[in-house]
Formats: C-alpha cells, sequence, structure tokens
C-alpha cells in the first residue's frame, strides 16, 4: 500500500509540469504578441518622426524661397528705375563713361537675378496669356496678341514673381463711319 500513494505522487507531479508548461507556453504566445503589438508601434513611431522631418525640412525650404521671392519682388522696382534711366539718356551722352559705368550696374543687376533663376516673361508679340500677363490696356494690333509691354514681368523657377503689365491687341483699327448724308428733299 504504501507504493499507491508514491505512485500517485509522480503523476499529480507529471499534471502540475503540463499545467505550468501550458500556462508557460500561453503566456509567452501573449508577451510574443505584445512584442509584435511594439514593435508595431515603434515602426509606426518611426515611420511619423521620418514624415515629420520631411514635412518639416520642405515647409523650411518653402519658406526661403518665399522669403527670397519677397526680397527679389522688393528689387523689382529698382530696376524697372534702373532701366527708365538708361533709356532715358540723352544721345550726347551716351558715350561718358559714368553712363557705361550704370550700363554696367545694369548688367551686373540681371546676372545675380540670373543666377537665383529669376527671368524676364517673354510678352511683345506673345499670344496673352493671363497666367503670365496682366492686361491693362487694349491697343491697335493683332487680336490675343501682346502688342505693349508696359512693365516687364519675372519668374523664379516658373512661378510667377510679378506678371508683365501688357496692352493686348484688340484687331485692326475700323475707319470711322461716316455719317449717313442727308438727302436733299
Amino acid at each position: 500500500m504504501l507504493d499507491e500513494p508514491e505512485q500517485q505522487e509522480p503523476i499529480a507531479e507529471e499534471a502540475e509540469v503540463v499545467e505550468d508548461t501550458s500556462s508557460l507556453k500561453a503566456a509567452l504566445e501573449e508577451e510574443k504578441g505584445k512584442a509584435q503589438q511594439y514593435l508595431a508601434s515603434w515602426q509606426r513611431a518611426q515611420a511619423d518622426f521620418i514624415n515629420y522631418k520631411r514635412r518639416v525640412e520642405e515647409e523650411r525650404e518653402e519658406g526661403a524661397k518665399i522669403s527670397a521671392g519677397l526680397f527679389i519682388l522688393d528689387l523689382l522696382p529698382v530696376l524697372d528705375d534702373l532701366e527708365r534711366a538708361l533709356m532715358s539718356v540723352p544721345p550726347q551722352l551716351v558715350a561718358l563713361t559714368w553712363v557705361d559705368g550704370v550700363k554696367l550696374i545694369y548688367r551686373k543687376f540681371l546676372a545675380i537675378l540670373s543666377s537665383h533663376d529669376v527671368e524676364p516673361i517673354p510678352a511683345l508679340g506673345e499670344d496673352f496669356d493671363p497666367h503670365f500677363h496682366k492686361a491693362v490696356m487694349q491697343a491697335e494690333g493683332e487680336e490675343g496678341k501682346v502688342v505693349a509691354e508696359l512693365q516687364r514681368g519675372y519668374k523664379v523657377r516658373g512661378r510667377v514673381l510679378r506678371p508683365a503689365l501688357v496692352a493686348v491687341g484688340q484687331g485692326p483699327a475700323r475707319a470711322p463711319e461716316a455719317p449717313p448724308e442727308a438727302s436733299s428733299m
């Protein structure tokens, strides 16, 4: 009889071991699930941070472009004045060295603008394009074509800084109609 209780104890121990093993396996699976969830959360957080860094860099670059564009926009009236001054130099003064100096300054100004991707918008003789031209008047000339440029427009990297102020052709001038002659009665 002594042997029976001793035999029952190993069976109870084996049952406990099986229960412990199954509970450990369940706990291990639960922890694996948690680890997968933590890994997925960490990967999402890392992707969000990378996207945030990219977005901040793009916004910073866009801000710098806007600031540069505003600065250039402030300089354009000075360029306009310089062009008007050069166009109004009397012919007897054109050969003077100071006029050559002003022309040199004008060319340097244009070169600096060009190095910053600023370019004039073509206007004279072009089809009127409301994206690049601002019509301020109509004049005699080919309909829909720019017949006069009143103020040069500029763009930076394809974006309009200032549209060109233009006169648009309205077609050939019409001869005034003669008033109908009164027939003598």
